[in-house]
């Protein structure tokens, strides 16, 4: 695991990593946690402490001349009568150095699959943590169980910033100790799961401190706020360095830039790893035809090479079958042996092999429980394919971390999965790589969002 913060001040060194191209691009993060422990509001301050909101959107969320700021994010009118998140509402808003996209994910456990949604897309996660809900006295107290699922999800989504902030401890009699107590919980659990943290901040969401402007000294508190750690984090970093992978989301049979693609068709998607240039050779999946790539487009129509997380149109040298959901991959590469010399032609070594089999890591979202030999609707990319639940191999248990013997998944469960697949997809590990290693599973007859997956 990163060295967690040996200190509050060690975990605010950590955030200053970023490079100055990450501090100029926008930071989409998420507030996630437990219910009730504040993270509309938290989202409310940010807004309004940063002159981020109208005075006449303000007055709206005026009552009885008090300001209710989780209503500048809970717009839902079910939200407002129940007085919880459960959809996922964005906000935007920039300060002098940064632009921000915020997504306040729901608390409640039966709208975990909710903040998995908002979470496979953020740069970075802000989980709170309510200290008036736990026994801050207890040098070992115990976090509640939507923190550490949050964590552990924002961890295996491979978010790529964790910061806790600790919020309500203007509500507690010590405050201090309150946060030397939850900080110790919050590095113990962060280490025994692989987390890395990059700041631990006390805030109070209601009364503003720490979360623009730093409070010096508030609960032995010298770092800076929370605003000031999000300017300073780093952007996700694309898949650049891999072979390359795209998805086909669009093919435009009649290119309005007949000019530049002498007629051929344009295949339109996002670049998902590597990055692609005229002149590369591709190999289209599952056909296995090869080619090359004779014009690159990006969003704008303008011909220039595009790297991965970005849109592209690809039009190739020669007319073949592509359709949605095939994927363009790396043309693959003659295989490399020490013994090369006793083969005239080395089988060539795909750059993203195709597989029917996966384990792999599911969240799942479903109300009925996952159990083996269920069939779904997988989702890769965008090509849909049948999945057979094999086998469960085990349920991890987010109160010991430890990996249990188990047969089926209960509703919001994260565990470990045997898939079969009808065809072969190029699935790679979600560890190496975000797209090709990432599928949702989706239920045949309801058509229900069942579980995301991620490949091992």
């Amino acid at each position: 695991m990163t060295n967690t913060n040996d200190s509050i001040a060690a975990g605010t060194h950590s955030a200053n990593a970023g490079s100055a191209e990450d501090h100029r691009s926008a930071l989409k993060f998420i507030t996630c946690g437990s219910v009730d422990d504040g993270k509309s509001t938290l989202i409310g301050r940010l807004l309004v402490d940063s002159r981020a909101v109208l005075q006449d959107h303000l007055a709206g969320v005026t009552r009885g001349g008090e300001t209710d700021l989780a209503l500048l994010t809970d717009g839902l009118s079910a939200e407002r009568e129940q007085g919880i998140t459960i959809d996922v509402a964005y906000r935007y808003f920039a300060t002098e150095t940064r632009k921000f996209i915020i997504g306040d994910a729901p608390g409640h456990e039966q709208y975990t699959r909710n903040m998995v949604t908002a979470a496979s897309s953020a740069d970075a996660a802000v989980v709170l943590v309510d200290a008036t809900k736990l026994d801050w006295r207890d040098p070992q107290l115990t976090l509640l169980p939507q923190t550490r699922r949050h964590s552990l999800l924002v961890h295996l989504l491979r978010v790529h910033s964790l910061v806790f902030a600790v919020n309500k401890l203007d509500a507690v009699e010590d405050p201090a100790l309150a946060l030397r107590h939850i900080q110790g919980a919050l590095e113990g659990f962060a280490r025994a799961a692989g987390i890395a943290v990059r700041a631990t901040v006390p805030v109070s969401a209601l009364k503003g401190w720490n979360v623009v402007d730093a409070k010096p000294g508030w609960c032995g508190y010298e770092g800076p706020s929370l605003l000031q750690i999000l300017e300073q984090l780093p952007h996700t970093p694309a898949d650049t360095a891999l072979a390359f992978a795209f998805p086909v989301q669009w093919v435009e049979k009649f290119s309005s830039s007949a000019d530049t693609t002498q007629g051929r068709r344009v295949f339109w998607g996002r670049v998902a790893a590597g990055q692609v240039a005229p002149g590369t050779a591709v190999q289209i999946f599952p056909s296995g035809q090869l080619a090359r790539v004779a014009q690159v487009l990006d969003h704008a129509r303008r011909p220039k090479g595009v790297p991965a997380g970005m849109s592209a149109g690809i039009v190739l040298d020669r007319e073949v079958d592509v359709s949605r959901g095939d994927w363009i991959l790396a043309a693959p590469a003659p295989a490399a042996s020490a013994a090369a010399d006793d083969f005239d032609t080395p089988a060539p070594v795909p750059a993203w092999p195709a597989r029917r089999e996966l384990r792999a890591t599911v969240a799942w979202m479903d109300d009925e429980p996952l159990v083996a030999g269920r069939v779904y609707w997988a989702l890769h990319g965008h090509r849909w394919v049948k999945a057979k639940v094999q086998r469960v191999v085990h349920r991890l248990n987010i109160h010991t971390l430890a990996e249990e013997e188990a047969t089926q998944l209960e509703p919001n469960a994260i565990g470990h999965v045997d898939l079969l697949l009808q065809e072969a997809l190029p699935a790679a590990p979600f560890t190496q790589a975000r797209v090709l290693g990432s599928l949702i599973l989706v239920d045949t007859a309801s058509h229900r969002t069942a579980a995301a997956v991620l490949v091992n």
